[in-house]
């Protein structure tokens, strides 16, 4: 079968598909990256009407990079898909999701091991930028968290929660919050680990 085998090339043609095939007159300038890498991970241009951001984050987040902040995945598959070698300074990808104690943790506290794993982020969390691929109660926690107590804000919030029950509520309340934090997200039902992780890595590159 002939078909294209060289990467350099497939990642090439790809992005220049999906600039193509985009509108991305919308994004800031550095933004725009990180929507064609969204977009590249799933597949649907059409994504980039749903895309909502704080005016900063890109900023935000390259700031927190370069200077070690450490990236907080709420999925081991979201932490798997973090291009450690594109980070700007050896930052720690941390996530806590297969703990042993998390079991026991979120049964202690009613909750799912997604947001009761949000607990064990607490002192990590000031500065950190935090990619949420999977669950929505842990964006949920981890907005809570933030309302209670301000100084533990992230430097940005990376938020694409998936799936029919409270992933588009999660991601709106992340949009209209009044945290400050600044964020980017995928409004809807749509979003994913391969999401969470490519924005890292744009945002990393």
């Amino acid at each position: 079968m002939d078909y294209l085998r060289d990467p350099e090339e497939i990642y090439r043609r790809s992005f220049e598909i999906v600039r193509g095939e985009a509108d991305l007159s919308a994004f800031p300038d550095d933004l725009a990256d990180v929507a064609v890498r969204l977009i590249h991970a799933c597949g649907m241009p059409e994504i980039v009407r749903d895309v909502r951001w704080a005016d900063g984050v890109a900023t935000a987040a390259r700031a927190a990079l370069a200077s070690g902040a450490p990236v907080i995945c709420d999925a081991q598959m979201v932490a798997d898909g973090v291009i450690a070698a594109r980070l700007p300074a050896d930052n720690q990808i941390l996530s806590m999701i297969r703990l042993p104690n998390l079991i026991g943790l979120a049964k202690q506290q009613g909750t799912t091991r997604s947001a009761a794993q949000v607990e064990l982020w607490k002192p990590f969390l000031p500065g950190s930028v935090v990619a949420i691929g999977n669950a929505p109660t842990a964006l949920f926690r981890l907005l809570e968290i933030i309302a209670e107590d301000p100084s533990r804000m992230p430097a940005a919030i990376l938020g694409f929660p998936v799936g029919f029950v409270g992933a588009a509520e999660s991601k709106q309340a992340l949009h209209e919050g009044a945290h400050g934090v600044p964020y980017i997200t995928l409004l809807g039902r749509r979003g994913g680990s391969a999401m969470a992780a490519a924005a890292v890595n744009a945002l990393a590159g």
